[in-house]
């Protein structure tokens, strides 16, 4: 497949549902699953709309999880190593590269639910050549997405300051636009998030939830 731009296969873990979320358990209650659900349809189907994404493969022991996103059109495989997050990226990449040989492979956290797809493809346009990139958070302290266009060179390093972990790797911090950095694990994020637009899945699901709480001003 001949492309006039870099293309990507972007690797989602998506967590058991019953393990996701957890400290949003406060505002959502019993619907904590479902708005978990909400953000990674939401951020699969920005990630599917950019034109520089050649595929989204998304690693989950999640049935409900898998048949939703697989309906948005991403590859869903399970979680063979079943032995945390990096090892689930680790084995998504590696199914990325047998599936879309000569891509760029990475890896983005299923919590962006005001992902706009423009500013997604500014970031991959921007990834380096000669070392992997990474976004780090809006804290500077984690990672919402890694990049390598050379496939050997994807090593993640995800969870509680994997920024640090991540430069320390040589990886390159990228500049990105706030939906891009804008990950969701608190209440006080959601609203932060909310300026942003956030999508139609997690809109719908803060509409039970919390009735007019989230709504962007104007």
């Amino acid at each position: 497949m001949t492309r006039s731009a870099p293309w990507w296969c972007l690797v989602v873990p998506v967590k058991r549902l019953a393990d996701a979320k957890t400290r949003l358990a406060g505002l959502a209650g019993p619907r904590r699953e479902d708005l978990a659900l909400a953000f990674a349809l939401d951020t699969t189907e920005a990630l599917v709309r950019c034109p520089l994404v050649a595929e989204v493969l998304v690693v989950t022991d999640e049935p409900v999880a898998a048949s939703e996103l697989g309906l948005l059109g991403a590859h869903v495989v399970a979680d063979e190593p079943d032995a945390g997050l990096n090892p689930a990226l680790v084995h998504g990449a590696r199914v990325a590269q047998l599936r879309h040989p000569g891509a760029g492979v990475g890896a983005v956290s299923a919590d962006l639910p005001a992902l706009h797809d423009d500013e997604l493809a500014d970031v991959l346009s921007a990834a380096p050549t000669g070392s992997p990139g990474f976004v780090p958070d809006r804290s500077g302290r984690g990672t919402t997405m890694l990049l390598a266009r050379d496939p050997r060179q994807f090593v993640p390093a995800f969870g509680a300051g994997s920024a640090a972990r991540h430069r320390g790797a040589g990886a390159v911090a990228l500049a990105a636009g706030a939906t891009v950095r804008r990950d969701v694990d608190t209440e006080a994020d959601l609203l932060a998030a909310v300026a942003h637009g956030l999508g139609p899945r997690t809109r719908a699901a803060l509409a039970v939830i919390a009735p007019g709480r989230f709504v962007a001003a104007g």
